[in-house]
């Protein structure tokens, strides 16, 4: 089948609502009306939706939420169509950008809010990390999610331990869980080692970031598997709001005069990695430690 031109061609904007079974596509034409379809969200749901697109004979710019899993696969396979454009959206943006629309909270709707978005606001193109960072990612959270755990466990056998009431059984069956916890994570860690030795360029990204005062193997690798998946063309501010690191100013005439704060309306798992690397920077750079010091005399929150 052949493709669009979109050098030759116009623009037209859709919008995808992203749920685990169905995707709700909007498309915005030229006439200020919206068409819609749905499909399945799975490889033939996603190839139908692209042959729905290409039927326009124009580039198509796409917008979709960061739903995880959910979203991942129909971007990459969106990034591999001609004449397709996808920008992969922070969910917290595209919720204050419908809330300005006064839009319901539907599928439809939220279809509707994000073709509207690909539309009226700057467009930036997403761009499918290769393979090998897409795993360092998962083997990074899942790594996360273990030492989550093992924190847990060990507070649950302070607390046993503590206790007159507990049996020796319950205690000697949560060390066994924490033995084996800790088996696991190491295991995964080899892996995320592993990994990053046999990609050429993860490895020497992963090189430059532990030459940095404060940020050690761990961060580095959770670092890394943020940092891998987000598009090369992304500006110094995009990522900062990314992170959801970008100040937020709370001022309104006389009534509301708030202290800025983070907006905190990116990846949580990006701003994770970056805590225990500036806790431990402050601590051995003079010169960021004589930045810290001067934002707490302005009264700044404390790491």
């Amino acid at each position: 089948m052949s493709k669009p031109n979109p050098s030759k061609q116009s623009t037209v904007f859709c919008g995808i609502d992203v749920s685990a079974a169905t995707l709700t596509a909007v498309v915005h034409q030229e006439d200020q009306r919206f068409e819609q379809r749905v499909f399945n969200n799975n490889a033939s749901g996603h190839k139908a939706l692209i042959a729905w697109l290409h039927k326009r004979k124009a580039r198509v710019r796409v917008s979709l939420e960061a739903t995880g899993i959910y979203s991942l696969d129909l971007a990459m396979a969106l990034d591999r169509a001609d004449g397709i454009e996808v920008a992969v959206l922070n969910p917290k943006l595209v919720h204050r950008f419908a809330q300005t629309l006064r839009r319901s909270k539907t599928d439809s709707a939220d279809a509707q809010a994000l073709a509207e978005y690909s539309r009226r606001m700057p467009f930036t193109p997403w761009r499918a990390p290769s393979l090998n960072s897409l795993q360092l990612r998962t083997i990074s959270r899942h790594l996360l999610g273990l030492t989550a755990e093992y924190t847990r466990q060990n507070n649950r056998l302070h607390a046993a331990e503590k206790s007159a009431a507990t049996p020796r059984c319950v205690v000697n069956d949560l060390k066994r869980s924490m033995a084996s916890l800790n088996r696991r994570i190491l295991r995964f860690r080899r892996e995320a080692r592993e990994l990053v030795r046999s990609d050429e360029t993860i490895r020497k990204r992963f090189e430059l970031l532990i030459g940095i005062p404060g940020i050690a193997e761990i961060s580095a690798v959770q670092l890394l598997g943020e940092l891998s998946s987000l598009s090369p063309e992304m500006s110094v501010r995009q990522w900062v709001a990314h992170s959801g690191l970008d100040p937020v100013h709370q001022i309104s005439g006389t009534s509301v005069h708030k202290p800025s704060r983070m907006s905190r309306a990116g990846n949580r798992y990006l701003r994770r990695a970056l805590y225990m690397p500036a806790l431990v920077a402050v601590r051995l750079d003079p010169h960021l430690k004589a930045f810290y010091e001067t934002l707490l005399s302005r009264h700044k929150a404390k790491l």
